[in-house]
């Protein structure tokens, strides 16, 4: 059986299964659509949650990224992982207690304020129209490989997918629709990551693979990849970082962005209790860990092979040639996402880091620039053929790529069609709109957002995990703190809120349009997206929370200068925080 066909089986199989528990679990009511009608076990919750939140960029971009980066970009675990237990900790429970269905409707209803609702609603659907793009590019990318379509074709075909299930399931269909792509994107990355480890290493697990002794130089594997990428001028993979500030607020943005999420959040409605909600949030974390403990392994581990294949007899001897690529380089310069030009006409490969401090070297060994450009989002999908791994490896990874981005783009469209069905249309243009009308509503709108999501997937601003990062800092400067004082502050008032989150968002929507060069700035060749130019080193990526302390700071200030909320709304907050019988002021 050919590659193509073993992929098409375990793609399609796959797909059937999506589609199969779609038609089983379809939405009847609103309930089922929005929270898959509150009855969600919390393990089963848990899984979901670690479905929707490993996305294209967890699963394709981010093992990608710190393949690239080495340790600077250990701040993606980092931010991702920590702001589940912010998540867990300070919004989760007091969010299910609240009882509703959105993250707009809660702001609504806590600031007492329609336009406060509105705004949210804007946040929600900017982060979230911001996140599926790298959802959308991530399974083009995926498609594009596997079953040997073009990009825009692979968007397509995903669209239709989540657009079969999501639209006819809602929550209920994509909640049990996830824990299957759980199951099939976790086995995807570790049995691939098992094989490579027991190859370089011998040891069957990665995450103590990475730290073990490299069979063929018998020195430590990270020891050995700093020795060769050293050699050819590249920085040390294990190297610390030099803007420390920087990589705080990017971990920082990453942190809160992430307990800020309304796609994750709206997960925490679908369980009975408030103590499910707790356990959802500990379930998720034990499901994300076996992935984020892996990917470090199989970032250093794809590195590796990379760099070995081109360099067979090490750094300091010569390349191999381009005639002799191994089949895996062939296959993956047919999608565009490997590219190589034979800059000194030698007919060999040179991949090296084209900084003045090693062109000296270059130039003694007659090399006239890089010559080899891999796409970072491909690391981990070609690191099974890199390895030479069985065929069924190869299709195994192609399903849980993709289950990796349709979870999460299921998640991302569910959250912006409720904002649009529940808090836009009901919430503000027609409060009348019966169950069946809004139902069909939701629908209207998430099939909208997926043919948006698609067109913008086709041409998105980056790598996946690098838009996925701009939507963590957008969520980070506009939800986060409207929910955080929601719930822990009785004196923000609906102006305070209204204009803390428009005072967030604006900020960091100005900062990332600007330092990324998509606005042209005069008298700077529009070349702002450099560190050079950036404030105090602060990356567009880290923005998001410095956005959030603008929006906490004008948050509080605007609502010290104005009337406090109403009693009413006080003791709503209170009932939010404490349980009956716990002593607080109002319980009576």
């Amino acid at each position: 059986m050919s590659q193509f066909a073993i992929n098409l089986l375990f793609v399609g199989g796959s797909f059937l299964l999506y589609i199969g528990i779609a038609i089983w679990a379809k939405a009847g009511t609103t309930s089922d659509f929005y929270v898959a009608g509150g009855g969600v076990h919390p393990v089963t919750n848990g899984m979901a949650i670690g479905a929707d939140w490993m996305s294209a960029a967890s699963f394709i971009s981010m093992a990608g990224l710190i393949a690239a980066g080495g340790y600077a970009n250990s701040t993606f675990l980092m931010g991702w992982t920590g702001g589940y237990v912010l998540l867990a900790m300070l919004l989760a429970p007091y969010l299910r207690k609240f009882g509703k269905f959105t993250v707009p409707e809660f702001i609504g209803d806590r600031f007492y304020s329609k336009q406060a609702r509105l705004v949210a609603v804007v946040c929600l659907i900017v982060a979230s129209v911001t996140y599926v793009i790298g959802q959308m590019a991530g399974a083009g990318v995926a498609f594009s490989r596997f079953l040997e379509v073009d990009a825009t074709m692979g968007l397509i075909i995903a669209a239709v997918v989540v657009f079969i299930y999501a639209v006819l399931g809602g929550m209920k269909g994509i909640t049990y629709t996830q824990v299957a792509q759980y199951c099939v994107l976790i086995i995807a990355y570790t049995i691939p990551a098992v094989f490579i480890s027991l190859q370089l290493t011998g040891n069957p697990l990665p995450p103590l693979g990475l730290f073990s002794t490299h069979i063929e130089s018998g020195v430590p594997l990270l020891e050995r990849l700093d020795q060769i990428i050293t050699e050819l001028g590249f920085r040390d993979y294990t190297d610390d970082v030099d803007n420390k500030l920087n990589m705080v607020l990017f971990t920082l943005s990453l942190m809160i962005g992430t307990a800020g999420l309304p796609h994750v959040i709206i997960r925490f409605f679908t369980v009975p209790k408030v103590a499910d909600a707790r356990w959802s949030a500990g379930w998720a974390l034990v499901f994300i860990a076996l992935l984020y403990l892996t990917a470090p392994a199989v970032a250093s581990m794809a590195r590796l092979n990379l760099m070995t294949t081109i360099y067979p007899e090490g750094p300091a001897a010569q390349p191999i040639e381009y005639d002799n690529r191994p089949a895996w380089m062939a296959t993956w310069e047919e999608t565009g996402l490997i590219t190589y030009e034979d800059k000194n006409s030698d007919g060999r490969i040179q991949l090296y880091n084209e900084s003045e401090a090693f062109a000296p070297e270059a130039e003694s060994r007659g090399w006239n620039g890089n010559e080899l450009v891999v796409n970072n989002d491909i690391l981990v999908l070609a690191n099974p053929e890199i390895a030479n791994l069985p065929g069924w490896v190869i299709g195994l990874i192609a399903a849980g790529g993709l289950a990796a981005a349709l979870s999460t783009a299921a998640g991302l469209l569910l959250a912006i069609s409720s904002a649009v069905s529940h808090d836009l249309i009901k919430g503000a243009i027609n409060p009348k709109i019966t169950e069946k009308g809004e139902l069909k509503a939701a629908r209207i709108s998430m099939a909208v957002a997926i043919v948006v999501a698609t067109y913008l997937g086709a041409n998105p601003p980056g790598f996946a995990a690098q838009v996925v990062a701009l939507a963590f800092g957008i969520a980070a400067a506009s939800l986060f703190p409207a929910l955080m004082m929601g719930i822990f502050s009785k004196r923000v008032n609906n102006k305070g809120a209204v204009a803390g989150m428009l005072a967030g968002l604006g900020s960091t929507l100005v900062y990332i349009f600007i330092f990324l060069g998509w606005f042209f700035i005069p008298g700077t060749n529009n070349l702002a997206n450099t560190p050079d130019n950036w404030l105090l080193g602060i990356s567009p990526l880290s923005f998001g929370a410095v956005g959030a302390l603008i929006n906490f700071a004008v948050a509080f200030a605007v609502s010290h200068a104005t009337e406090e909320p109403p009693v009413e709304i006080q003791e709503l907050v209170e009932s939010v925080r404490y349980p009956r019988g716990a002593g607080s002021a109002h319980d009576h």
